[in-house]
């Protein structure tokens, strides 16, 4: 040994996974790596000598010399014990530090140049060392009596080491410490610094332990207080049993409030039933968790708590006047309702679903309905809802589970029979949840909804004596099967007018009292409104028209605050100085285009004025087609050139100007999408009017489809279209003749400020829309002067009239 520890040696190495040897002790574990089992074989074909080192990374399979630590334990193998076809336990005792100078070898096994190390020396006096040996078998039996897997003859070989490095090995090699820990120690070639090391260590693991144990007295008393308490109620329930008492008190409460209920036979039968499992739950268990939290939202629904209804169609019509102005079509509807509930209040609740642009009032309507008729209100906003466990719940198994939003909006209310107003319905999506539009059918159907079953409560709801108003900006986006369970009532855009009455009655008003103007403090005139509507708004509704009235009270509460003025009178001349510069200037009408038609489109949020743009070029033949069109936008432009085509001779065009010009037709405000085939005869005025030369009036609007042999179709979206013709200034509308039967929708107010044509066939369109040939423009244009357009039918063969 004397002459191993004095030379350098060439043996083989073997690679510990989270394990340290240290010099003077035993340590047995098993083998399973290739290179490590021929590692043994090699040193017991020698002289048993082996170098055992740890790994840095416990994960590396075929570690290198990089991949060791330095410093390792020259060790002499035991014993070898074949426990397994590819595992083996070895017992090592190791002999004495040494450092690996070289790993020179990998396969198949590791072999290198290890050099041992001798122990280092520190001058330390007899009762400094003493010290620190006491302090060290202090330490040591602390950790002993919190640790319960070290033995006590451990303890005592502890106790009876007297040299200082030993001990710190024999120490470290007994205690539980991470590997890199371990190695620090190892590493440590001054015996008195290395137990100064070791002490720290077992300081930290006192502590550590110390509070491991603190942590397991807590857990154990409080599982000794749970299993006290499920003990002492188990007895209590037997002596009641004894007694003749069924139940406690929790479970009486929860049977006289069922008792209480005016429930059907199967909902009482239902809601006892799970009593009676509650009784048979231990008290803290998660099963009787789940049951008391379905009890308590089952009893808490308001079953057979209904409002009184106001059946008077006076005083509902009174409450909705007073709440809205015009709207008559809706009014009209909701007093219809009302009388049918005076005649017959047994009957069922309605589904009425309003549609229209937004800001014209659907919400608030459905508000001053629950008011007129006395009932509950309870809103849902479905705009965004895509899991079908929100309208049904989940189940209540599930943890955190919760019934779906309607059982919610009814237990909210207090009663049985509210107004559920079910806002945004066209803008519920589906995804891998489910479709909430699916489930909806069921809560929306008059035959099936008083039988409604929600996935928690799992008893039958009755809503059949609930009224239901749903609110759209479209019913395009609504499924067709919904579509059909309701009652469809569109709300047109507001004119002019009953915006000018909304704002002075309504509006103003109410941002007066939020700003806290008094009366007399500001005035607005009629003109100041309507400028506000024309110069500073542009929709449907009322709500930028509000949001203009809120910033007229902003300015005025400055002008007071300040001392600018007592009073402030708000006309159209000093318009700008409180809202600042016109957004839209009015519609410039008195110049007639060439090539430029004003078209007629229906959106969400109302009607909108499109124009249509048309340039013919010298060229081959091609058509353009730009501004983001659709599939079907598209379709009718190539329609319209293939109409024109067919008629050039009647219409004075080149018949070869699908060879010899191409065709540019675009739709301003490019980055907004369009599609439809309502444009349809104003790309046939358009291209027809720059391949003539004849210019286009301004002040005439048109919608229709065409077709390949003119004809035009009726268009949806008519009320819309003809609010925004006259909203741009428009004076003349031309409309297919299918659809005269839709005017008598139209506002009275609209129908009378506009000329309305009926076209059946775009030559109407064409001798409606164009102006008078200009002769000069006529001739540079190099196309015959047409002074009147000719039917097809009644053309033939005749020459045109010139």
């Amino acid at each position: 040994m004397d002459t191993i520890e004095n030379t350098s040696l060439n043996i083989p190495v073997l690679a510990l996974r989270g394990l340290t040897i240290f010099p003077g002790c035993v340590l047995s574990f098993d083998v399973e790596r290739d290179i490590s089992i021929h590692a043994l074989e090699r040193a017991m074909e020698r002289d048993q000598y082996i170098f055992l080192v740890a790994q840095r990374e416990p994960g590396t399979d075929r570690p290198e010399e990089k991949d060791l630590y330095a410093v390792g334990t020259l060790s002499v193998i035991r014993q070898i014990l074949r426990v397994g076809d590819s595992t083996v336990r070895v017992i090592m005792e190791g002999k004495s530090r040494a450092r690996l100078r070289r790993l020179w070898q990998t396969e198949p096994y590791l072999q290198g140049n290890v050099e041992p190390l001798r122990e280092g020396r520190t001058r330390i006096s007899e009762f400094q060392l003493e010290a620190l040996l006491r302090q060290t078998y202090s330490n040591f039996a602390e950790y002993a009596s919190l640790a319960p897997r070290l033995g006590d003859e451990i303890s005592a070989m502890a106790s009876e080491d007297r040299d200082p490095g030993h001990l710190a090995d024999f120490i470290t090699q007994n205690i539980m410490l991470r590997y890199q820990d371990k190695q620090a120690i190892l590493e440590e070639l001054r015996p008195l610094i290395r137990l100064r090391k070791v002490n720290e260590l077992l300081a930290r693991e006192t502590e550590v332990l110390s509070f491991e144990h603190e942590l397991e007295g807590q857990i154990r008393r409080e599982m000794v207080e749970v299993q006290r308490d499920h003990i002492i109620r188990e007895q209590i329930r037997l002596l009641q049993q004894e007694l003749g008492e069924d139940d406690d008190s929790e479970l009486t409460e929860y049977r006289m409030k069922i008792d209480g209920l005016k429930l059907t036979d199967e909902v009482r039968g239902k809601l006892l039933k799970e009593v009676d499992r509650l009784a048979k739950q231990p008290y803290s268990s998660a099963e009787a968790s789940v049951i008391r939290n379905y009890l308590d939202v089952c009893l808490e629904m308001p079953w057979g708590v209904e409002t009184r209804e106001r059946a008077s169609v006076a005083a509902a019509r009174k409450i909705l006047d007073r709440d809205h102005f015009g709207l008559e079509k809706v009014k009209e509807r909701i007093l219809e309702f009302i009388a049918v509930r005076q005649m017959n209040p047994e009957a069922k609740g309605q589904i009425i679903c309003l549609v229209g642009p937004p800001g014209v009032g659907k919400t608030s309507i459905a508000i001053s309905v629950a008011s007129a008729l006395n009932r509950k209100l309870a809103r849902l906003s479905l705009g965004g809802v895509r899991d079908e466990a929100d309208i049904r719940g989940h189940r209540k198994t599930y943890i955190g589970a919760m019934p779906g939003r309607i059982v919610n909006a009814i237990s909210q209310s207090g009663s049985m029979n509210p107004l559920l107003l079910l806002d945004e319905i066209d803008k519920m999506g589906s995804d891998y949840r489910g479709d909430p539009a699916a489930a909806m059918l069921e809560v929306l159907d008059g035959e099936q909804n008083c039988a409604f079953r929600d996935h928690f409560l799992e008893i039958p709801l009755d809503l059949s004596k609930v009224l239901f108003i749903t609110t759209a900006n479209t019913t395009s986006t609504i499924p067709r099967p919904l579509l059909d369970r309701m009652e469809v009532i569109e709300l047109t855009s507001y004119t002019d007018e009953e915006k000018l009455e909304i704002a002075r009655r309504y509006l103003l008003p109410k941002q007066m009292k939020e700003h806290g103007v008094k009366k007399s403090a500001l005035r607005v005139s009629d003109e100041a409104i309507r400028a506000v509507i024309t110069g500073y708004t542009r929709e449907s509704g009322v709500r930028s028209l509000e949001r203009m009235m809120g910033k007229l009270c902003r300015k005025t509460a400055m002008r007071l605050v300040s001392g600018e003025a007592k009073r402030c009178n708000v006309a159209p001349e000093n318009l700008e100085d409180y809202l600042g510069v016109r957004r839209y200037q009015p519609p410039a009408l008195d110049k007639d285009p060439v090539g430029v038609v004003n078209g007629l489109a229906w959106t969400e949020a109302g009607g909108e004025l499109l124009e249509v743009e048309v340039n013919v070029m010298e060229g081959t033949g091609k058509l353009e087609l730009t501004g983001n069109l659709g599939d079907v936008m598209k379709e009718s432009a190539h329609a319209a050139v293939s109409c024109i085509r067919s008629r050039a001779g009647q219409l004075g065009v080149d018949p070869e100007f699908y060879k010899n010009r191409d065709i540019h037709i675009h739709f301003p405000e490019g980055a907004v999408p369009k599609d439809g085939p309502s444009a349809g005869v104003a790309i046939t005025t358009a291209v027809t009017s720059a391949l003539t030369g004849r210019r286009v009036r301004s002040d005439v609007a048109m919608t229709g489809e065409v077709t390949l042999r003119g004809r035009v179709l009726a268009i949806g979206g008519l009320k819309e279209k003809t609010m925004a013709a006259k909203r741009n200034g428009i004076k003349t509308v031309l409309v297919p003749k299918e659809n005269l039967r839709d005017l008598a929708e139209i506002d009275p107010v609209v129908r009378e400020s506009l000329h309305f044509v009926a076209a059946e066939t775009v030559d109407t369109v064409l001798a409606e829309a164009l102006c008078p040939p200009d002769p000069q423009r006529a001739e540079a244009a190099g196309q015959p002067i047409i002074t009147a357009f000719v039917p097809m039918e009644q053309v033939q063969d005749a020459p045109l009239r010139q």
